[in-house]
């Protein structure tokens, strides 16, 4: 054991000696945490629509009140008056306004006939996010418009009472539990791909294999060592990205316990596959050219930024296999709901399960380069 301890040891000082790795390994998933959570998690507001009134009646004046009261209140929209049709769709068009809402002429007569009036919305559906805002948002204020004098108190109509389980989870706390994941990844990807090709290049491994050293200890020596690193990375992200995010109770300490497990195994799961995947390989550039094309295949199907619930047949397909989503998976379960070791057993078992497969094949495909 005092071998596998000296290739740690010896890792671990050459890490310490490299400011810059530890500032991309630890800060730069946070700094991405902050701009893609407030980036994507805040609701579409200050939308220009155009509204051409073609009937100019008292039923068409409500609705024009109504709304600006949306764009005094909730701010979706701010309502930009036409006088004709035409130049409100060149405008559209052109990217001046992001929606018309055309009011027909007999809008005012078919409502008092109660002849099925209709109110058309032409928007932009380059942008699916605009576009689904200005729909659900004049969809509500159709249903206010339509509702005549107070409601009932009872009523045979079936309503539906929606009841939240937890309290309010913000964008950036979704996020938050795929960024932890990604910072362990690019810890592995550091210390499994990076530093591991450049230290074969260098003749390293070959110097290793001259002494008494054995491959399997040589293969848990390079995997313990990255692992320590993906560990201090999750361990920050874990704890700072907690309280960034505004996690509640962010430094409750049995959580924190079970999350540093989970960190482990992820690390030692991620770790080991970089290993499998760069153990053949001898050129420092591909650990370089794959960093990205693996970080997609890993990180955008797992969930962590959209659910797989959602996903084509062939990218469930990937998610099955892929370590990310069990990680993932798990740390939203501590993250935003707070169970127990229970509810990620299955995410713990797959973890290990992998990174002992990897590290087992990684070890019988390490071979002498020289």
């Amino acid at each position: 054991m005092h071998r596998v301890l000296a290739i740690i040891e010896r890792d671990l000082r050459r890490f310490r000696r490299s400011p810059t790795l530890i500032v991309v390994s630890m800060l730069l998933p946070l700094v991405q945490l902050v701009v893609l959570g407030y980036a994507f998690g805040g609701k579409v507001r200050n939308l220009r629509l155009g509204v051409v009134d073609q009937d100019h009646r008292m039923p068409a004046v409500k609705l024009q009140e109504l709304l600006r009261a949306v764009a005094a209140n909730a701010r979706t929209f701010e309502p930009i008056p036409y006088r004709d049709s035409s130049r409100a769709l060149r405008d559209l068009r052109e990217g001046r306004i992001s929606g018309v809402v055309n009011i027909p002429p007999e809008f005012s007569r078919k409502l008092l006939a109660g002849a099925n009036p209709r109110v058309a919305l032409v928007q932009d559906n380059t942008d699916q996010f605009v576009a689904s805002a200005l729909e659900g948002t004049l969809t509500q204020l159709l249903g206010a418009y339509n509702q005549k004098g107070p409601p009932p108190r009872l009523t045979a109509t079936v309503t539906l009472a929606v009841v939240e389980a937890y309290p309010y989870v913000p964008y950036i706390q979704y996020l938050l539990p795929g960024t932890i994941v990604l910072a362990i990844f690019v810890s592995a990807m550091i210390g499994g791909g990076i530093i591991f090709i450049d230290d074969k290049a260098r003749g390293l491994h070959e110097g290793y294999l001259v002494t008494p050293i054995r491959k399997f200890e040589l293969i848990l020596g390079f995997n313990l060592a990255g692992a320590a690193k993906a560990i201090l990375a999750g361990a920050v992200l874990v704890t700072c990205g907690s309280l960034i995010a505004g996690i509640p109770d962010p430094l409750n300490l049995a959580r924190l316990g079970r999350m540093l497990l989970l960190v482990i195994v992820t690390a030692l799961a991620l770790i080991s596959m970089m290993f499998l995947l760069m153990v053949r390989v001898s050129d420092p550039l591909v650990p370089r050219a794959t960093f990205g094309v693996l970080n997609t295949l890993l990180f955008f199907p797992s969930g962590a930024v959209y659910p797989v619930q959602a996903f084509p047949p062939w990218m469930k397909a990937i998610t099955v296999v892929d370590p990310f989503t069990y990680a993932v998976h798990g740390f939203k379960e501590l993250l935003l709901k707070n169970t127990g070791l229970t509810s990620i057993a299955p995410d713990l078992f797959y973890l290990a399960g992998f990174a002992a497969l990897t590290m087992a094949v990684a070890t019988l495909l390490f071979r002498r380069t020289l």
